[in-house]
C-alpha cells in the first residue's frame, strides 16, 4: 500500500519520549498481547523491549525506536485507529483522497443522508457526523455501498489501494458510529448489583438488614449498589437531552467516557437519547451526576413476603409486619431498615440509603 503516511504527523518515539502518542503506541503493543505493562505515555525501557519484540516479530529494523519503517507496518496493523486526534479529513488524506475525491465521497454519501451534506471537498466535523450517521443506517451494507457509489475517477486514482482504503474507512466509520449515543452504551459501565461494592460501615449495616429479611423469610432482589458516576453521567444526559432541557452540543464532556451526543440531526440525536432512556430505564425520577448510588452509600431492593413476617430488628426485638407485603410502600418495615440504619426514601420504590436520600 502507499498511502500517504507524513500526513499523519507521526513523531518518532523512543526511550524517553512521552505523551499521547507513546500511550497510543503502548495500548497498540498492549491489545497485542505484547508485555507494556502500563500504558502511562513514558517511553522506558519496558516500552523499548515490547517495541523491539515487534520489530523483530514483522522482520523490521530491532532498534526500539517507532519511525516510518515501524509506524508503516503498525499501521497495517490497526494502529491507524490508535493515532491520537484521528479525524475522518486525517484519515482521508492517510488515504490519499485530495478534494476532488472527498468531494466524491460526499457526494456518494449524499444517497444516504437527509438533508444533504455540503459538497465542498472538505470533510470536517459536518461530514464526519455525516459518516457515522451513514454507518447507522446502512450498518454492514456501507462498505459495499462506497465502493459501488465512489466514481472511477476516484477508483482510478488509489489504484490498487482503493479496495485496502474502502476496508479503512469502513472501519473507521463502525467505530464513530458506535461512539455516538444510543442503546448500545447500556452495557459500559455497568451497576453493581452486590453489596460488597457498598462502602462501610453502610456495607455492614445492609449486610445485618439482608440477614433479618432473608431469616423472617422475605425474598430478596438486589437491583442496584454502586452506580459508577460513567454512568450516571450517561443517565443524567440521555433524560434530559429526551427531555429537550438541554441539547446534545452542549452536553459537557466527561473523561474516560467516549460518547458522542451529537448526530446528523437533532432529531435524531433525541431519538438516539430516549432510546438510552428506555433501556436504561430511567423512571420519574431524575438520575443525578452525584447520588448515594455514586457514593456506594445506596442499594435498590426488591423486598417481598408472604403473610405476616416475623422479623428482628437491630436490637432484638421482633416486629410482626403483615400488608402490604412489599418493602416499597410498607412503612413498619422502614422502622426496622431504619433500626440498622438502612433508610427508605418512600418516593423511589426500591431505594434505600444510609440517610434515606
Amino acid at each position: 500500500m502507499a498511502f500517504n503516511i507524513t500526513a499523519l504527523k507521526l513523531p518518532t518515539l523512543k526511550i524517553g519520549s512521552n505523551g499521547a502518542a507513546v500511550s497510543a503506541w503502548q495500548r497498540f503493543l498492549k491489545e497485542a498481547d505484547y508485555p507494556i505493562g502500563t500504558v502511562d505515555g513514558d517511553f522506558g525501557k519496558i516500552s523499548d523491549i515490547a517495541t523491539r519484540s515487534y520489530q523483530q516479530r514483522n522482520n523490521l529494523p530491532v532498534n526500539g525506536v517507532v519511525d516510518n519503517t515501524t509506524y508503516t507496518k503498525a499501521l497495517s496493523d490497526g494502529f491507524i485507529y490508535k493515532v491520537p486526534n484521528l479525524t475522518a479529513a486525517l484519515l482521508l488524506a492517510y488515504l490519499r483522497f485530495g478534494e476532488a475525491e472527498v468531494k466524491d465521497l460526499q457526494k456518494s454519501l449524499n444517497t444516504i443522508l437527509v438533508p444533504d451534506l455540503t459538497v465542498d471537498g472538505d470533510f470536517g466535523a459536518r461530514s464526519n457526523q455525516g459518516l457515522a450517521q451513514a454507518y447507522l443506517q446502512r450498518d454492514v451494507r456501507l462498505r459495499g455501498e462506497l465502493e459501488d457509489l465512489l466514481s472511477a475517477t476516484t477508483k482510478q486514482k488509489l489504484g490498487a489501494d482503493f479496495i485496502p482504503a474502502i476496508d479503512i474507512l469502513n472501519a473507521y466509520a463502525k467505530r464513530i458510529r458506535f461512539r455516538l449515543s444510543g442503546p448500545h452504551w447500556y452495557e459500559s459501565f455497568p451497576t453493581s448489583r452486590s453489596i460488597s461494592d457498598l462502602a462501610s460501615p453502610f456495607r455492614e449495616k445492609v449486610t445485618a438488614f439482608q440477614k433479618a429479611l432473608i431469616d423472617a423469610g422475605a425474598q430478596t432482589v438486589i437491583a442496584a449498589t454502586y452506580r459508577p458516576p460513567q454512568r450516571a453521567y450517561m443517565m443524567h444526559y440521555s433524560a434530559r437531552i429526551s427531555r429537550g432541557e438541554i441539547r446534545a452540543e452542549n452536553v459537557p464532556n466527561m473523561a474516560g467516557v467516549d460518547i458522542e451526543w451529537v448526530h446528523y440531526t437533532n432529531a435524531v440525536s433525541v431519538q438516539a437519547a430516549q432510546l438510552m432512556v428506555d433501556e436504561f430505564g430511567i423512571g420519574g425520577n431524575p438520575v443525578a451526576l452525584k447520588s448515594r448510588h455514586t457514593e456506594r452509600l445506596a442499594i435498590d431492593w426488591n423486598i417481598t413476603w408472604e403473610g405476616i413476617m416475623k422479623i428482628k430488628k437491630r436490637d432484638g426485638t421482633i416486629v410482626n409486619i403483615g400488608a402490604p407485603t412489599n418493602g416499597a410502600n410498607n412503612t413498619a418495615l422502614y422502622s426496622v431498615g431504619a433500626s440498622y440504619g438502612v433508610f427508605k426514601l418512600a418516593n423511589d420504590p426500591p431505594h434505600w440509603s444510609v440517610d434515606g436520600r
